[in-house]
């Protein structure tokens, strides 16, 4: 049986609307949410009333993340109309030896082994992009990827907000996550490195432009 450890951290000081989810399913399955609101339209409540929602109900498949996603896209559509209650999900569902990944909008999701990494998001710099994705409350309909991956002891998994994934570079992170012997001390090492960027403001590779201050929410777990 595949174990893991987690460590989580948040900065919500920018805009406090990032919201994240850790919930154990039993038998060793667990989800790991990070919902990133839109600033200005409603998305700290947005990103609030879907975590409070997936942490109060029974969950035993993705089919169950769906259903709830799908109830609470409806009211914030019926409420904001597409413009307001606006939220980015990126949710994972570890279960056996398997990683069920749901992505809305461009949070990133990085699936890292000793060898290779994948990084799912619906953002241009995604090495896989989620096409056809809008975010919770964009739309009448959900729109939602989907994808499987195998799990293996050895692999680590990080979910984040783009406050993390725009402020420190793709190799960046992934020298850290490797690196780091649990995951609390790549957790603090990421959020030391982002703070150090934003302080010093340097240009970074992957933009142009300089980093930027946002909330930043990461959940990252290793498995052994």
């Amino acid at each position: 049986m595949i174990s893991s450890l987690y460590h989580t951290f948040q900065d919500n000081s920018s805009h406090g609307e990032d919201s994240f989810l850790v919930k154990d399913l039993g038998q060793n399955s667990f989800l790991d949410v990070v919902l990133d609101g839109v600033t200005g339209h409603g998305g700290g409540e947005a990103s609030q009333n879907v975590a409070q929602a997936l942490s109060d109900s029974t969950i035993t498949s993705m089919d169950d993340v769906i259903e709830i996603l799908s109830e609470m896209n409806s009211d914030f559509y019926q409420v904001g109309g597409g413009k307001y209650l606006l939220t980015t999900a990126s949710v994972v569902l570890y279960r056996e030896n398997t990683i069920d990944i749901l992505n809305a909008g461009d949070s990133p999701i990085y699936h890292i082994t000793p060898d290779s990494h994948q990084r799912i998001s619906s953002s241009l710099g995604g090495i896989l992009r989620t096409s056809g994705t809008k975010l919770i409350g964009a739309d009448s309909e959900l729109y939602v990827s989907q994808r499987q991956l195998s799990l293996n002891p050895g692999d680590k998994v990080v979910v984040a907000s783009d406050g993390v994934s725009d402020n420190i570079s793709l190799e960046e992170l992934l020298d850290i996550v490797r690196s780091s012997q649990s995951p609390d001390l790549a957790g603090q090492t990421i959020k030391h490195l982002i703070d150090e960027h934003l302080e010093l403001g340097l240009a970074p590779q992957i933009t142009g432009a300089r980093y930027r201050h946002d909330d930043q929410t990461a959940i990252i777990r290793f498995f052994n």
